[in-house]
């Protein structure tokens, strides 16, 4: 059996499908599959297996070479290192790391940079890479964690709302419309909140987006409270001045004119995409960084 060092295989997997591509001199071949999250194991090997054997034939790689490549796959609902390894066990190849998709997403952004990417959409996360591996933080979902994401923007103008009907805060417009949206009724906005999923709660974010570029008070402070987590974060993980700072996901962009400008003047386009990190951290794979 020839080994091929250079055959790289890069995985990105999620509730909804996986993505995969392959790099074997020089070119770039991709394929889809069905759902990749680990927490559905079965499923997930199933939908990478897959895509695996669809990227092989397009590439029009033998079953020997993709066994001998290198492959990341980061995949949504890795939790521990078990997890990972019980992923890179059922693989059908020899060369395999496994991560959550934040790592995949970080490399991605960044490419070979030091930096740091704030990723927060539904969810949120703010990781750093540096030259010798990545660190993240947050990522722990509702009700414990995601501060500075859509859907904990969402929990806390319905927090504000209650405050303001409580005599505790001053009523502003967005929470005035929060009232409205539920008949008048604070007993409204509890059911709501009751049986609220993450992405009910997130579906209210853009409002606080726009209120807040349009003045309101309440939704100005949930911005900054959002923009503050996020400068906390960099400051913990040692984000430097000049080192290049990546918003991503459906709210993170909008957090720009929040951060301290200090911070902001580090923003950065992507370099790329998480199946694009996938393959740089199995680029990476023996050189300790991942």
């Amino acid at each position: 059996m020839t080994h091929h060092p250079d055959l790289l295989v890069g995985i990105d997997g999620g509730g909804t499908s996986c993505r995969a591509a392959l790099i074997i001199g020089g070119a770039r071949f991709e394929a889809r599959g069905g759902p990749a999250n680990a927490m559905r194991f079965d499923e997930a090997i199933r939908s990478i297996t897959d895509a695996l054997a669809r990227l092989a034939q397009v590439a029009g790689v033998d079953a020997g070479q993709m066994a001998a490549a290198r492959i990341h796959a980061g995949l949504a609902g890795v939790m521990t290192p078990a997890d990972a390894a019980r992923v890179a066990a059922a693989l059908p190849c020899r060369h395999v790391t496994v991560t959550d998709d934040q790592p995949t997403t970080v490399a991605g952004a960044l490419g070979a940079e030091t930096g740091a990417v704030a990723a927060i959409g539904t969810g949120s996360f703010v990781g750093r890479q540096t030259d010798t591996g990545i660190r993240v933080l947050g990522g722990w979902g509702l009700p414990i964690g995601d501060q500075a994401s859509g859907a904990r923007l969402g929990r806390r103008l319905l927090e504000e709302t209650m405050l303001a009907i409580d005599g505790l805060r001053p009523h502003t417009g967005l929470t005035l419309e929060v009232l409205r949206d539920h008949a008048d009724s604070p007993a409204e906005i509890v059911y709501f909140s009751a049986a609220a999923t993450a992405t009910d709660l997130a579906a209210l974010a853009p409002r606080v987006v726009a209120a807040a570029g349009a003045g309101d008070a309440t939704a100005a402070a949930l911005m900054a409270e959002g923009a503050a987590y996020i400068a906390a974060c960099l400051s913990v993980l040692g984000h430097q001045p000049g080192e290049p700072l990546c918003l991503l996901g459906g709210v993170g962009p909008a957090y720009a004119r929040w951060l301290d400008p200090r911070i902001a003047a580090d923003l950065r386009a992507a370099r790329g995409t998480a199946l694009d990190g996938a393959l740089a951290l199995a680029a990476r794979q023996g050189e300790g960084t991942a």
